[in-house]
């Protein structure tokens, strides 16, 4: 393996495993309540939008223009609606004698509430993994550019990206393990979302072609843009709602869009002129 590739590797995974440090928060500390829950699913998704409105979509907008960037960030919309249609929500169906049960005692009741609970917050937590990673994705690959440059503008990079991936670690962990109350399982996910990046510096280095259209790659991350945007509207946002509720999950959903995006104006001016995520 080439030795430029291999030093942006190592300072891939620096960033991508910065992910696990904010697992192991999670992890280290109490199960948190429905309401801390809450707060923190629209920390998430703030940081989510952020991601996916003032990032990937403003970076589309740019770089191929208004009506193109348009185009392919309302396809990722529609491409995920239509995906969403075939995937199960998790609700509690229980059959009429449980049904009659659950009358009589309260207690086996509030136990299927926080079944279904649980299952909820699984499902957002997957969806929060699965938008980090990628997110992580093109990171991993602007590490790989930035490293051709020099080890200075890897290892800065690659510093910068490692110090905004802490919360979204936080992010993926808590749902997983408030759902499944297992700390391996919360913080194996929360690493393998943050393990896009070097996958990011492999695909870019060996898999992407040299003659790769830049206008495609730019619509293609416009478009993971759209899809994070109706994940967050769509499965986030209302659980935030729910435990937290609405003036509370609003107020933080802004926190943690001003968090990320403060943490992205960093990112960038870590970036030589020339270079962009």
């Amino acid at each position: 393996m080439d030795s430029q590739v291999l030093v942006a590797l190592a300072l891939s995974l620096v960033g991508g495993l910065s992910t696990s440090l904010g697992a192991l928060f999670v992890v280290l500390s109490d199960a948190p309540n429905l309401k801390m829950l809450g707060l923190l699913q629209g920390f998430a998704a703030g940081l989510m939008l952020s991601i996916s409105f003032l990032d990937l979509a403003h970076n589309a907008i740019n770089s191929i223009g208004f009506l193109k960037g348009n185009l392919w960030f309302f396809a990722g919309v529609i491409f995920f609606a239509i995906i969403a249609n075939f995937i199960p929500e998790p609700t509690l169906t229980p059959t009429p004698s449980v049904k009659s049960k659950k009358r009589a005692n309260g207690e086996e009741k509030g136990k299927d509430l926080m079944k279904k609970h649980r299952q909820q917050v699984m499902y957002s937590g997957i969806i929060t993994a699965i938008g980090i990673s990628l997110h992580n994705f093109p990171e991993g690959m602007a590490v790989f550019l930035g490293s051709m440059k020099g080890l200075r503008v890897g290892l800065n990079l690659a510093l910068a990206i490692a110090l905004h991936n802490i919360p979204e670690g936080v992010a993926v962990a808590l749902p997983v393990y408030f759902a499944t109350q297992s700390k391996w399982q919360a913080f194996k996910i929360a690493s393998l979302s943050g393990l896009a990046e070097p996958l990011g510096v492999i695909l870019v280095a060996y898999l992407f072609p040299t003659s790769l259209n830049p206008e495609i790659l730019d619509g293609l991350l416009g478009s993971v843009g759209g899809v994070m945007a109706f994940l967050t509207l769509h499965e986030m946002l209302p659980l935030a709602f729910d435990y937290a509720g609405q003036k509370q999950a609003v107020k933080a959903v802004f926190f943690g869009m001003a968090f990320m995006s403060a943490s992205l104006y960093f990112l960038e001016i870590s970036l030589p002129a020339e270079m962009s995520l």
